[in-house]
């Protein structure tokens, strides 16, 4: 169930659903496989499940591509706006990374943000980082290199 609450200073804080447990299962089971056939699961699996922000992290993390992972954790980036809209964010407020279902989406922006400083598209990255500690202001502090 998704929820906008309001902290002591009267800042809305959104929390997206996490993914489906099952699901969260399937891509678990897929990731860890080193098979050659492993992106092709996963894409079955996102074919499946588009909306998920999951599935296209977990695509981003897997290729050996930066473009093509950049593309990936720019859709999840998107499937994950498109979800706090969904889920009653009205483009301010928190989306703390402390809530499991938000993890994805702060994930694929940060790494949004790092991917694009890489290809020297720095306004872009400039633009996510500011817009990641604008959404979890505790961002720095958390170090988080993987899912």
């Amino acid at each position: 169930m998704s929820e906008v609450t309001f902290n002591k200073g009267k800042i809305p804080e959104t929390r997206l659903p996490g993914e489906d447990p099952l699901f969260e299962q399937e891509i678990k089971k897929i990731r860890d496989n080193e098979s050659a056939d492993r992106r092709s699961n996963l894409l079955v699996l996102a074919s499946k499940n588009p909306e998920s922000i999951g599935i296209w992290c977990v695509l981003g993390i897997s290729s050996s591509e930066m473009m093509e992972s950049y593309s990936y954790f720019r859709l999840a980036y998107h499937r994950g706006l498109d979800s706090l809209r969904k889920n009653g964010w009205r483009g301010s407020g928190f989306v703390r990374w402390e809530h499991p279902g938000n993890r994805y989406f702060l994930f694929a922006l940060n790494r949004l943000a790092e991917i694009s400083k890489e290809i020297g598209d720095y306004e872009e990255a400039e633009r996510c980082g500011l817009f990641l500690r604008q959404l979890e202001p505790g961002w720095e502090q958390l170090q988080i290199n993987s899912l």
